[in-house]
């Protein structure tokens, strides 16, 4: 389904196509209302947790083993979406994982247990990924044009980065003002309405592939597939340590409101390159941008280190997020580019599943360092995180058949 491209503003006009697909704007608009929750779920959980029992290596350790559930459904739950359609999925295990919300803030309000946080919070996670069913939409819109393909791409990620510059913030607040449960209870009512909406387009639901045309291995089979989840895996780390350390900082330095305004920066940043870069970067090498993007990451991460105050540390965090959108929207194009359309939601999410994986470890990780050397190292496992990703960029060539190489640059 191709949509005519209008002239107009240099950047924008790349994205107004979209917009222009009938039903697009539903499951946009559902997309990001529940997305900006999902954004405030892991940093209300460390909010909750540090709050009411003092300890940001628990916190931080609730969050990994959250992740690493949600890592682990994640592929079987692509895999369904894949098989039986994004509705008939999304809806059972949207209720399950409602019920589970419910239970971890009895768990925190109620003062029971910490260890029960262990067993409540992963079985949330058991959902499909609304960012993968949203791109497996726009591949199927825009099957045959490979330019708005490459703009939808685009614009999945700018407005992943939006949600990190709305979710956070709103969720350090509310934890940080009312009481602090109200980010982790409010997270859990928007992202209800987003995937309502979301499920609602049904029009833009990208039709099953028949079982006899399905490739009869797993994605994770596909070249290059596993070397891409690695990278993420990193590039996750960055997120989950910002995360937990930036907050943690905050804290020490008596304002730990601020920290949501500092990930937002972060978000903007991220968000911003991302805007430009999906209007600029199409037809370059897709692995060439991929070591460029992960070195970014790398080397802005940096200067982070060496913040003397929030003001400061604000805007650090502004350009490092810079790198960060562009290699994940080549990442997800790259996926476009390698996996059959039949594997596509279990592909994406196999590739996500690495980020999850990586905010886990970053968040576990880092909460660690922050309890044991203090806040403001706990950056270098962000900067020794994007130094791997760098190094497996570099390798992404071997793992890619000579037909895929042909096709990306």
């Amino acid at each position: 389904m191709a949509v005519p491209h209008r002239e107009g503003a240099p950047v924008l006009a790349s994205y107004r196509p979209l917009f222009e697909v009938p039903g697009a704007r539903v499951f946009i608009t559902g997309g990001l209302i529940a997305r900006s929750a999902g954004s405030m779920f892991a940093v209300s959980v460390v909010a909750m947790v540090a709050a009411r029992t003092g300890s940001y290596a628990l916190a931080g350790a609730v969050v990994a083993v959250g992740m690493v559930s949600l890592a682990l459904c994640a592929p079987f739950l692509g895999r369904l979406v894949d098989r039986y359609g994004q509705r008939r999925v999304a809806i059972p295990f949207f209720l399950w994982s409602g019920f589970w919300v419910v239970m971890t803030l009895l768990v925190s309000m109620r003062g029971w247990p910490s260890w029960l946080l262990f067993i409540t919070f992963p079985l949330c996670g058991a959902i499909p990924n609304l960012g993968t069913m949203a791109r497996a939409r726009w591949s199927h819109i825009f099957a045959d044009d490979p330019k708005n393909l490459h703009a939808a791409m685009s614009f999945e990620q700018v407005m992943e980065e939006v949600t990190f510059v709305i979710g956070p913030v709103l969720a350090i607040w509310l934890s940080t003002t009312l009481f602090p449960e109200a980010g982790f209870a409010f997270a859990a009512l928007a992202y209800t309405v987003g995937v309502l909406t979301f499920i609602s387009a049904r029009s833009t639901e990208p039709p099953v592939v028949p079982h006899h045309e399905r490739p009869t291995e797993h994605a994770y089979t596909v070249p290059g597939l596993i070397p891409l989840a690695f990278i993420m895996v990193m590039t996750g780390a960055i997120f989950g340590v910002n995360e937990v350390v930036t907050l943690a900082v905050a804290q020490e330095a008596g304002a730990p409101s601020a920290a949501g305004a500092i990930l937002a920066l972060y978000a903007v940043g991220s968000a911003s390159a991302g805007l430009v870069f999906g209007h600029v970067s199409h037809g370059r090498s897709l692995v060439k941008l991929l070591i460029a993007g992960t070195f970014g990451m790398a080397v802005l991460e940096i200067p982070v280190l060496f913040a003397g105050n929030l003001w400061i540390l604000a805007g650090l965090m502004l350009v490092a997020g810079m790198a960060t959108a562009p290699t994940l929207i080549t990442t997800m194009n790259l996926i476009e580019r390698i996996v059959p359309k039949a594997q596509l939601n279990e592909g994406m999410t196999i590739v996500l599943t690495g980020l999850i994986i990586g905010i886990a470890a970053g968040s576990a990780v880092s909460g660690t360092v922050v309890d044991h050397v203090g806040p403001q190292h706990g950056y270098w496992v962000a900067i020794i995180a994007g130094g791997f990703a760098f190094v497996m960029a570099l390798g992404t060539r071997a793992f890619l058949t000579r037909r895929e190489l042909h096709d990306l640059r």
